[in-house]
């Protein structure tokens, strides 16, 4: 018994032994794919170069300063309206909700205090405070959102400039064919095939 699990050890560290050079072997060897662009440097270390000319945290500060010229730098001009007019409704919104709300307040408190209800629409002091803690809650929540929307736009700035370094090929396409597949049944099947072109 003894014997068997000295062998058995035996067996288990040389096998831990062959797998640790095998990995160490493969460590060494660098695989680098027919497309990348690579330069050495004077260590003799193999770095990717990059090929865009963009700077992404520039991309993030033209964002964060002023909304939409982040994507201008990234030459994709299209997003500005969408950045821009997405930051403007939001501001209007914001804007009524609060208007709103400082009109139904100040209602609130007259009426609370026993003077007469300047917000017509509205009679007793409960359906204003109500209606102002609505207002409130909506244009605080839109508050949120427009802060958040503000926030993605400059993390799209900063996205967009790291992915210019990537390049596609034009030949790069996916098509959805269809296509008969044999059954082990010996009959065949209609389906539907995706294929990808690269």
């Amino acid at each position: 018994m003894q014997h068997e699990d000295a062998r058995m050890l035996r067996i288990i560290l040389f096998i831990f032994s062959f797998y640790s050079v095998l990995c160490g072997i493969a460590q060494e060897q660098s695989i680098m794919p027919d497309d990348s662009v690579f330069i050495e440097t004077e260590e003799d270390n193999l770095l990717f170069r990059e090929v865009s000319d963009l700077n992404p945290q520039r991309a993030a500060l033209l964002s964060a300063v002023l909304p939409g010229l982040g994507q201008i730098y990234n030459k994709q001009y299209w997003k500005v309206p969408i950045v821009c007019s997405g930051l403007l409704i939001f501001a209007h919104y914001i804007n009524y909700n609060n208007r709103i709300y400082n009109t139904l307040r100040n209602a609130a408190i007259i009426t609370s205090a026993g003077g007469e209800n300047v917000f017509g629409r509205i009679t007793n002091t409960d359906g204003l405070v109500r209606n102002r803690d609505n207002f409130r809650r909506n244009r605080d929540f839109l508050m949120v959102l427009g802060t958040a929307f503000y926030l993605i736009q400059i993390v799209d700035a900063h996205v967009a400039a790291h992915l210019d370094e990537f390049i596609v090929n034009e030949d790069l396409a996916i098509n959805i064919k269809p296509s008969i597949q044999s059954t082990p049944l010996f009959s065949h099947a209609l389906g539907v095939s995706l294929v990808i072109n690269f």
